[in-house]
Order: structure tokens, then sequence, then C-alpha cells
């Protein structure tokens, strides 16, 4: 017994050694893991939005009842998020996205067998919708943070920049497949696909650079002679309580973060699963409208990393009222399109959704971390998912029954503006800033000090 508790505790040494012997830090390698999950994972979840036309000519059911199997989805992702965050604080990130590769995996493989409204929302809804927890931002916020600090936007914006790679290249492929063999055929190759790729690649995963003997960043350990690092702590106090997710729940930060995620993803989702339904509705062919959609994702690339590398420069709350604005304009722009669909409109809704909106996904973790940092962050952040997955299901909902009351969706985009400009607000009142500054705005910290 002793000799083998001796050869694992060799074996684990010796995995160690053979992590820090990569010719560049490890972190880069949990970024390019994430952009590859996140290419898959959310995709998989976003061909929704291609498969709502066709469920809806095959079985004749109401737009709000087929687009709340996709908003139930968000309703079960928010009952597990708190869950979620527990087990990554418990066993870290390797079983909590194994566990969504089964569950989204096995929900595509599943929803083809559809022939009731239940159906759908059981696979499409309960599986895919909490496996897209795991897989998603909510599960890769949860512990990529850690991996960086002065660099933290920057490594998030690329790694989820992954999700514009997957849309450009796995979208039109599904849509593809679609018009050739059916949304089923569709379905049943994305589960193959997320099984075989993302089931293996995120056996790499480790949850902190210290668990395999590094620092965040890469940095050295710092030495006897080595000048003292800068603090980026702005109000020692807070930073220094042991934040639990009782004391975090009595605070007004953590409310304003919940309503602002909240409004953020209701905003997000409301677009997302309706824009190709419009678009086709007032008169684009179907490929103009898949094209739409891609090309978001791919202007989400370039915006998700120079929005997250401004943000360490300028300051979380700066990227997430330019995101929301990005929003509010691409409402107004589809609102616009009812009265003249023209593709200068289209143009315009696609760069502000994409370019300036996903850039909201690259501070998301950044904003919780940087307020709630501790050994309890992943239940503070899986509970405030709560609040922001409930809006991502509120979005499509609301939106789809809007729709259904008024005949149009002008009520419902005028809305998003609203709730666009509430996100923002939201945010600036919970003041990461007033806790830890980014990386450009240290010279105030040494300045007030």
């Amino acid at each position: 017994m002793m000799g083998r508790r001796a050869r694992c505790r060799s074996a684990g040494s010796s995995n160690q050694r053979n992590l820090m012997r990569f010719p560049f830090f490890y972190g880069w390698l949990i970024v390019g893991v994430t952009f590859v999950t996140m290419a898959i994972g959310v995709n998989a979840r976003t061909a929704f939005s291609l498969f709502f036309p066709p469920i809806i000519s095959e079985f004749g059911w109401e737009r709000g009842v087929t687009a709340g199997a996709f908003s139930f989805g968000f309703v079960v992702s928010g009952a597990v998020s708190p869950l979620i965050g527990r087990m990554m604080d418990r066993f870290g990130p390797r079983g909590v996205m194994e566990l969504g590769v089964a569950l989204m995996g096995g929900g595509l493989l599943l929803a083809p067998l559809t022939t009731q409204p239940w159906h759908l929302y059981l696979t499409i809804g309960v599986m895919v919708g909490a496996g897209s927890v795991c897989l998603g931002y909510s599960g890769q916020s949860l512990f990529l943070p850690n991996w960086f600090i002065r660099r933290r936007g920057l490594a998030m914006g690329l790694a989820f920049a992954g999700v514009g790679i997957g849309s450009v290249t796995l979208l039109p492929w599904v849509q593809h497949m679609i018009e050739q063999t059916g949304w089923r055929t569709a379905c049943t190759a994305m589960g193959i696909l997320i099984l075989v790729v993302l089931a293996p690649i995120n056996l790499l995963l480790r949850k902190r650079p210290e668990d395999i003997g590094l620092l965040p960043d890469g940095d050295a350990a710092p030495t006897a002679s080595s000048a003292k690092p800068v603090s980026n702590i702005v109000d020692p106090v807070w930073a220094a309580t042991d934040w639990t997710l009782r004391r975090a729940l009595r605070t007004a930060r953590f409310w304003w973060i919940a309503l602002g995620y909240f409004c953020g993803l209701y905003i997000w989702y409301a677009v997302q699963v309706h824009q190709t339904k419009f678009l086709l509705d007032i008169g684009f062919s179907p490929n103009v409208a898949v094209w739409a959609l891609g090309v978001v994702s791919l202007l989400g690339i370039p915006g998700q990393i120079w929005l997250g590398h401004l943000s360490d420069r300028i300051g979380r709350e700066w990227i997430w009222a330019m995101s929301c604005l990005g929003f509010a304009i691409c409402f107004a722009a589809l609102i616009a399109l009812k009265y003249a669909a023209v593709l200068p409109l289209v143009y315009l809704m696609i760069l502000t959704q994409g370019a300036l909106g996903y850039g909201l996904t690259s501070i998301m973790g950044a904003v919780v971390l940087e307020i709630f940092q501790g050994k309890n962050y992943g239940s503070i952040f899986g509970t405030i998912m709560l609040a922001a997955l409930a809006g991502g299901a509120a979005g499509p909902w609301a939106t789809g029954i809007l729709y259904d009351r008024f005949g149009d969706y002008t009520i419902a985009f005028a809305i998003g503006i609203a709730v666009s400009a509430l996100s923002a607000i939201a945010i600036w009142q919970a003041a990461p800033r007033k806790i830890r500054a980014v990386a450009g705005q240290l010279h105030k910290v040494r300045g007030a000090g």
C-alpha cells in the first residue's frame, strides 16, 4: 500500500514536471483548449436558430412554444449554475467540462427523435442547456481568469473568440446538412463532433497555475533582489475580506452584477434566436439570413480580442458600456429594417452586434473575480450566472411572446434597447474599478499610495 502511494506521488510529480517543460506558458494551452471548446460547444447551441425554421415548418408549432425549448434550456442552465460553480471549487475544470460534453452530446443525439414539444424541451432544453453551462461562457469563466492577471481581458477575449471561428465554419456546414438531409441529421452530426473532439482535449485543463508550480501570466517566482510587484488593490478592506456566497449576497455589488448580467444575456439571446426568422420574414433569402448569423460571430473574433485587451487598459465598465451600446444600435437597426429592408441596415446590425456587443463575454469572469476574488469565487460566480442565464431564457421567450401578441417584433426590439441601457448602468454601479485596478490603471493606484 505504501509503495503504491509513493508511486502515485512520484507519477503526480512527474506529470507536473512534464507540464512545466512546455516552451511557453501553460496558460496559453488552457486558452487554446477553451478556444476549441467554445468554437464547438457554444455554436452547437447557437445552431438552434438554424433548426428553428424547419422545426416550425415540420410540426406547425407556435413560435413562442418552439423558442420556449431554447429558453427552457436557460432555466435549466440557471438552476444548475450554482451547482456547477461548487463542482468547480471542489473538482476542478476537467470533471465539469467532461460532464458538459456528455450532457450536450447526448442531448443533440437524442433530439432527432423529437415528435412532441416536450421531447424538444427535454433534449435541447434540459440536456443541451445543462451541458452548455459547463462548456460555454459560464463554465470557462470559472477557471480561465485564474491563469492571468495583467492580460486577463486579452486571454479571455482570445479564448472566447473561438465562438466566431466556429460560427463561420460549423454553422454553414450545419445549414448545408439541414438543406440536404434535414435538421435531424445535422443535429446528430453536431452531437458526434462534441463527443469525439471535446472529450479528449479537456483532459488537459488545470484549475490554476499554482496547481502545477506556476504563477499567473507565466511570471517568475519573486526573489529577494527582485522589485516588489505593484499591487492592483484599490480597496484593501474589501479585498482582504474572505468572500463567501452568503457574505456576497448581502452586498449591493452582487445584485448590481446580477442585474447587469441578466440584462446582458437577455439582449444577447433575444437577437440571436430571432434574427434569422426575422430576416426571412421581411424578405431576405435564407442564405443572407444564415450569412448574417455567421458573420456576427466572425466579427466577434476581433471584437472580443480587442475589447478584452482594451479592458485591461481602460477598465471593465467602459467595455461593458460599449458592448451594451452595440446591442442598442443593433436593436434600432432591426426596427428600421421593418420599414426599409435594405442591406446597409443588415450590415449595421451585424457590425454593432458582433464587433461591439460580443465584447460582453470577454469581461464577464473578470468583473466578478476582481470584486469577489477568493476560494469561493466559483460558487459566487455560479450563483450570479443564475441571474444571467435567467436573462438568457427571458430574452428569446419574451421576444417570441411579444411577436405572437402584436404580430411583429417592433415592441420587443424597443424593449431590447431599454434593457441594454439598464445593463450598462448596473455594471457601472458594481464598479470593479473601485476594488482592483486593471493593468493600464495601476498608475492611479501608485499615485493614490
